[in-house]
């Protein structure tokens, strides 16, 4: 892997060749500064057209001031923010074709369903019957037709959620900003609005950019997630990409859950202290570098103590030090360090051994990246 900790260039691709969507948003070496603090740090990506695109991070990382710029409601230090080729910065929030759905939602209490919705349309002097005809499709569409004349504080959370998504799109914006969008619902409920947002994005054909600290979120929803860490992009890819091929230790360490083995990089995997080498992916570390061994729970499994391991298995003695709905994290003999693993169903193992096939050339979950 990299010794930069910034997401690695790619080279340049045809994409008329491959029928790739064109980029609807560039963001180019956007700097983003708060007095000293650095709040984006040359951020540069791009959006493609009919995207729902995840700006992913934890707490501070520059995520919705990101998201801030792009709506207008930040001006940028330096850098440019293109949208289908002409530069936003220094553009009026009202002047962007841009609309945004913040985490409050901000519906007017006093107000029915309908009008919030409408209010948008209306201040835009559009013609009476053309406000009705969108208002009522795009209620449809949401699935709060019947609704229509109730007020905010006569709905749940859910529906709520859906009445500020729907005043947001009635506009037909050429991107939608979400910031946070699932945050105030419950996970059940949440889970539910994942799969509705993604089914209405693809239904109404709008770019949706969604900022999120949840990464179950992001990589339900998205068809490419950004990845940043103290106002740098670290990664941009799909949800399969992130995963299974993190640039850096963040990334793997932020995406999902992952086990981490220190040693020294050799030709044909990574030797590590005390059990000797471990065959790896073969990644950009030179020979005789320090770098993180990164396993995902799923690439390894527990082996009973009558188990026999594989002749190509890793095999990693240890203790069960706890388990949690069917996964065990198990001590290894020699000191503190632990490892998740997934366990056969049913295992009660107090003794066991951990197993870790990492001989093939195209296993997804297993990795270098260095210290």
């Amino acid at each position: 892997m990299s010794t930069d900790p910034v997401a690695r260039d790619v080279p340049a691709v045809d994409r008329r060749a491959i029928d790739v969507p064109a980029d609807v948003i560039v963001v180019e070496h956007v700097v983003k500064t708060f007095g000293d603090v650095r709040a984006l740090d040359d951020v540069s990506l791009a959006i493609r057209e009919n995207e729902f695109f995840a700006l992913l991070g934890p707490s501070g990382c520059g995520k919705t001031t990101l998201l801030r710029c792009l709506g207008g409601f930040e001006q940028v230090t330096s850098g440019r923010l293109l949208l289908d080729g002409h530069d936003l910065v220094g553009t009026k929030p009202y002047d962007r074709p841009v609309n945004m759905m913040f985490q409050s939602y901000a519906l007017f209490p006093h107000m029915r369903v309908w009008d919030n919705v409408a209010y948008g349309l209306r201040a835009e002097r559009l013609p009476r019957d053309e406000v009705r005809a969108r208002v009522e499709d795009v209620l449809d569409k949401v699935g709060l037709g019947p609704l229509a004349d109730r007020r905010p504080n006569q709905l749940s959370g859910g529906q709520r959620q859906r009445v500020a998504l729907a005043r947001a799109i009635v506009k037909r914006p050429r991107v939608l900003l979400l910031d946070e969008p699932l945050a105030a619902l419950d996970r059940k409920l949440r889970g539910e609005m994942q799969i509705e947002l993604k089914r209405l994005q693809h239904e109404v054909g709008i770019t949706f950019v969604v900022v999120t600290h949840d990464q179950e979120e992001a990589l339900t929803m998205a068809d490419r997630v950004a990845v940043l860490n103290a106002g740098r992009v670290l990664q941009v890819g799909t949800p399969v990409e992130l995963y299974d091929r993190p640039v850096n230790h963040f990334v793997a360490a932020f995406i999902g859950k992952m086990n981490f083995l220190r040693g020294v990089v050799a030709t044909d995997g990574i030797r590590v202290q005390p059990h000797g080498l471990i065959r790896a992916r073969s990644a950009d570390v030179a020979v005789g570098s320090e770098a993180w061994l990164s396993i995902r729970p799923e690439a390894a499994r527990l082996l009973g103590p009558e188990e026999d391991p594989a002749a190509d298995d890793v095999t990693l003695s240890g203790l069960v030090a706890t388990t949690s709905h069917g996964q065990g994290v198990v001590k290894a003999q020699y000191g503190d360090w632990q490892m998740s693993c997934d366990t056969p169903p049913g295992a009660s193992f107090e003794q066991c051994a951990i197993i870790q096939n990492v001989t093939a050339e195209d296993q997804p979950n297993v990795g270098l990246s260095v210290i």
